[in-house]
């Protein structure tokens, strides 16, 4: 039998057309790969890009005059100059009333008294 280069050369091709495919395959995988990463790491960075903001918008505000006066006022530290302080002062004398607790008064009972009481309530016998 008589070698062909013919033979030869379409094996040839054929084995390298089969890696080709194989390495294209699995770039096509990797690229399915990196842009579901690339979508999760789209979504945090928006995240953190409105978290900053969130921080940037309190750092504005915590640095200017209406939060020191809003802190002042709501704490009762500072009043306004067109507002008059109240405070408000107890009566004269005033006396506590105090509230007298109950005194139990246990007195010993029988035994078979408080089975009674457990089996038929409170009825005497």
């Amino acid at each position: 039998m008589k070698f062909k280069w013919q033979h030869l050369l379409m094996a040839v091709g054929l084995v390298v057309l089969i890696v080709m495919v194989v390495d294209f395959n699995r770039r096509l995988g990797e690229l399915d790969r990196l842009t579901a990463q690339q979508g999760t790491v789209r979504v945090q960075g928006t995240a953190v890009m409105q978290t900053q903001n969130a921080l940037m918008t309190q750092l504005t505000y915590a640095n200017s005059t209406q939060a020191v006066e809003d802190w002042a006022y709501q704490d009762g530290h500072w009043i306004r100059p067109d507002e008059k302080p109240i405070g408000i002062l107890p009566a004269g004398n005033v006396t506590p009333t105090s509230i007298l607790a109950p005194v139990a008064t246990d007195q010993a009972q029988p035994n078979w008294r408080i089975w009674w009481e457990l089996f038929f309530g409170k009825s005497n016998p």
